[in-house]
């Protein structure tokens, strides 16, 4: 026969079966009749007789447990009766059927001699314990329980195969320093000691301003624009008619063109020229990149109105936006490293200035000031930043890994290694964590062997085992 025909016949074989095991359902034939219809339909479709087909004959044994029809219909008897049209009932022998005897289960024997069996419990985790073996509604046999292993109602004891496929780690817990370095991001930011707001305390008129724009660098003293004050210039008159007569009143002028913000250096040239100046010059009061200029030449200035903003940038802020989680061990004066998105390969080193008492109600970060120097001014104002933080006070703690523990919410546990295979959680403590570890308060202390992987699969088995216990413990009393 060539290979298509061989496929032919396979596909043609496993639709007869399955329409052999549709019927079957359908009628109420026995495992026994199944095999006598498969032989036929086989042999009718090879093109043979069945009688010429070679079968293993079956001797049915064991006493007669019910009589079904003789055309396979859907009707049992409990004793020998006939159909309407007289053919007897058919006998069943319990070789021919399954048999329902409770003596016919082999019990489950102990892996070892020396154990003692207590009880079968659900192989799925259902409350449901059996003293002998059983099947589930799926048909999954129960797993045996022993004594051994239900002496702690909280602990489960694995073999080691099972630990190997599972992929169950352990490793100790250590007392050490905890490496509590946070990283957070964070942005660059003027340092507000370092702005200044500059404006008249009179009324003037700019006559002329210098060529300073927004962004420009400006030096302390760099003159910025040319104004005229009434005010101003009243006061110039009469501290010069104070110098030139002689009178004591010249410090009561002198101190009065300090008040209206005439620089110094302004006042001892006025003193020096006994001359009274028509227009003042406004300086610069301190080095910086100009933020903001709204003088306008021709403009009239009502005091108190800003005309320029200067900030000095040769050291700036970079704020971090730290997780209230990971305030803990930081202070002020701990270092920073720092790096920018926008200067790749370059890294900066600070300290904590200051650490802000409020935590933002949205993000739940707290802000972390940090001075920077920026000599160069290559840190410009809203540029992005890495932050790495060291915190900690060198003390040792006893730490384990972030893996090894399982938190609920309301509960945090670990599966401690008790050896020999066996498992147990253990309520724990937890402190800060850093870098992978966490700290543990209470619960287990230094060299205790912890499991850190496959925790989950530990603990539901030890939960179960604490339901199980909890269950029986009632039937042991009785």
């Amino acid at each position: 026969m060539s290979v298509f025909g061989k496929l032919v016949l396979i596909g043609v074989v496993g639709g007869a079966a399955g329409w052999a095991g549709l019927a079957a359902g359908g009628k109420g034939w026995t495992p026994a009749m199944l095999t006598d219809v498969a032989q036929a339909q086989f042999t009718a479709l090879m093109g043979r007789q069945a009688e010429a087909m070679p079968a293993a004959t079956r001797t049915p044994t064991g006493p007669v447990i019910y009589y079904r029809h003789p055309d396979g219909l859907a009707e049992w008897s409990a004793t020998p009766i006939e159909t309407a049209d007289g053919n007897a009932f058919v006998p069943v022998l319990a070789s021919e059927d399954v048999s329902f005897d409770p003596e016919a289960v082999t019990p489950l024997e102990p892996e070892s001699g020396e154990r003692t069996l207590l009880y079968y419990r659900h192989p799925m985790g259902l409350p449901d314990t059996s003293p002998v073996p059983k099947l589930d509604s799926m048909g999954m046999d129960y797993l045996p329980v022993y004594a051994d292993e239900a002496s702690d109602a909280g602990s489960v004891t694995v073999s080691p195969g099972k630990l190997q496929r599972t992929g169950v780690r352990t490793s100790i817990a250590v007392f050490e320093p905890m490496a509590t370095a946070v990283r957070a991001p964070g942005i660059v930011a003027l340092d507000d000691r370092r702005v200044s707001v500059i404006s008249l305390r009179a009324d003037a008129f700019i006559e002329e301003v210098e060529d300073v724009t927004t962004g420009s660098i400006v030096e302390a003293g760099e003159p910025l624009a040319m104004l005229y004050s009434p005010d101003i210039v009243s006061a110039a008159a009469q501290y010069v008619s104070d110098l030139r007569s002689g009178e004591g009143r010249v410090e009561g002028s002198r101190q009065r063109l300090a008040n209206l913000g005439v620089p110094v250096s302004v006042i001892d040239k006025i003193a020096a020229d006994r001359r009274t100046p028509v227009q003042i010059t406004l300086m610069a009061p301190r080095s910086g990149v100009v933020l903001e200029r709204m003088a306008v030449e021709g403009m009239m200035s009502e005091a108190g109105e800003t005309l320029f903003r200067i900030a000095d940038t040769s050291v700036v802020w970079v704020m971090a936006d730290v997780p209230e989680s990971a305030l803990t061990g930081l202070a002020g004066g701990n270092a920073a490293t720092i790096t920018f998105p926008g200067l790749p390969g370059e890294t900066f080193s600070g300290m904590i200035d200051k650490i802000y008492p409020e935590v933002d109600m949205q993000t739940r970060t707290a802000r972390v000031r940090i001075d920077l120097p920026n000599p160069e001014g290559r840190l410009l104002v809203n540029m992005f930043a890495d932050v790495a933080l060291a915190g900690g006070d060198g003390a040792p703690v006893v730490q384990v890994p972030e893996t090894a523990v399982i938190d609920t919410g309301d509960r945090q546990v670990v599966i401690r290694d008790m050896g020999e295979g066996k498992f147990a959680p253990q309520d724990v403590v937890l402190g800060r964590q850093a870098a992978g570890m966490v700290e543990i308060l209470e619960g287990i202390a230094e060299g205790d062997r912890i499991v850190t992987t496959s925790t989950f699969l530990i603990d539901a088995e030890s939960n179960l085992n604490a339901a199980l216990a909890a269950l029986t413990a009632p039937e042991a009393g009785e």
